[in-house]
């Protein structure tokens, strides 16, 4: 199974809008830019909210089969690892292994020498076209990279033939995960973590670093947009070096995790992918259950009221909810407005201060991040709020196709 060359992964914490995500791909087509979905859940929100793995597979079959798709779509199993992997092996084919946990940790001292041996003739001088200079590799660097990465590596390897053992290796497609890290990866890094990949012989198809600054769920990219642009055209050299060198697939990408709403660095990246020819898998998760409250909000009546109790639930459990997140969202809870405020306000207020339009007076990046992690109060909500997404469908779907569209699909991939 080969990923094609854009994709865009689209997450959908409750099931409800696999076809107005599927729209805003169909929209791209019709103007001449083929990028595949790829629905994905992670294992905790699956867990907190009470859903499974095949839901996310039956909602995106029904939404191909509803809008009549022909082309490609990926299920993904979402930052899993072996204690997790085995509820979506059957219904995911596409696999993102999160290894970050064991950077850092300790390796076997025979895999680290045998490590450093494979990779000895590197020592030296190394010129990557396309990077801006030379890579100087010493010793002490292999050393290093492998006691830091090589263990992760390993643990990836034994999680991809967990999933080929049961699945059969040509029938999923495979993505190591490496996001979650305190420090973003060097060009040496990266390159003998493709060499340790192609060691284990997992036939990556894309690969998520980590880049410099943060990466905040649901706001736009909080850093040095240089030094990102740098980083970014860095490790698409190194990945096209890393393809002839070791073998690994032609097709081999970048993944940007936590990729929704990171608007001042797609022109950057845009700026690559057209220069260099290069794909990119880009996920945009929980963005889409953000439109999903925009959506009910300008509903009004029902809709408006759920909005309105989901942000004073979440305020209310401020330290339950953040607490998972911290390392991925900073809230000045100061600049929340109180739940005795938000209750006067009308559907435009609401969605103007939740919307990510920073041009907006409203607009509230620290209210918006809440809601994003408040999603576990939807889920308490349960039927009520199902009831309530299948009522006011018409006008929260637009809200959702137009926010991959537009914000998304459109500023990056499409001239």
């Amino acid at each position: 199974m080969k990923l094609e060359k854009l994709s865009i992964g689209i997450g959908d914490r409750f099931a409800h809008q696999g076809k107005a995500q599927l729209a805003a791909i169909i929209k791209a087509k019709q103007q001449g830019c083929n990028v595949v979905p790829v629905w994905n859940k992670s294992n905790r929100e699956h867990s907190i909210i009470g859903t499974k793995p095949a839901d996310v597979r039956n909602e995106a079959d029904a939404a191909v089969k509803a809008l009549g798709w022909k082309d490609s779509y990926y299920v993904d199993a979402d930052h899993i690892n072996l204690s997790t992997v085995d509820s979506f092996i059957e219904p995911s084919n596409f696999f993102t292994l999160d290894v970050a946990d064991y950077i850092g940790q300790k390796c076997d001292e025979k895999d680290l020498k045998a490590f450093i041996a494979a990779n000895k003739k590197f020592i030296g001088t190394i010129e990557i076209p396309d990077i801006g200079g030379k890579l100087n590799i010493t010793q002490n660097d292999l050393e290093k990279i492998g006691a830091k990465f090589l263990l992760a590596v390993k643990k990836a390897g034994e999680i991809y033939r967990h999933v080929a053992e049961k699945k059969g290796a040509d029938n999923f497609v495979t993505e190591v995960s490496m996001d979650e890290s305190n420090l973003p990866q060097s060009p040496v890094e990266m390159l003998f973590i493709l060499s340790a990949i192609a060691a284990e012989k997992i036939p990556a198809q894309t690969i998520a670093p980590k880049f410099t600054g943060r990466f905040n769920k649901g706001v736009d990219y909080v850093g040095d947009v240089v030094q990102f642009e740098k980083e970014f055209n860095e490790d698409i050299a190194v990945i096209n070096f890393a393809i002839k060198r070791f073998g690994l697939p032609n097709n081999l990408k970048l993944s940007v995790h936590s990729g929704s709403d990171k608007f001042s660095i797609y022109t950057p990246i845009k700026k690559a992918l057209k220069k260099t020819g290069a794909g990119l898998h880009l996920k945009t998760a929980g963005t889409t259950w953000l439109e999903e409250i925009i959506g009910l909000a300008l509903a009004g009546g029902q809709g408006l009221d759920i909005a309105k109790e989901v942000y004073s639930q979440a305020l209310e459990h401020f330290d339950e909810l953040c607490g998972p997140y911290a390392t991925v969202i900073d809230i000045d809870k100061s600049k929340l407005p109180d739940s005795e405020a938000v209750a006067k306000w009308d559907s435009v207020k609401f969605a103007n201060t939740l919307r990510h339009d920073q041009k907006c007076k409203d607009y509230n990046p620290n209210f918006r991040q809440l809601i994003h992690v408040g999603y576990k109060i939807a889920a308490k909500l349960g039927h009520c709020y199902i009831c309530a997404l299948e009522k006011y469908e018409d006008i929260i779907a637009k809200t959702v196709t137009e926010n991959i569209y537009d914000r998304h699909i459109k500023r990056i991939f499409i001239d």
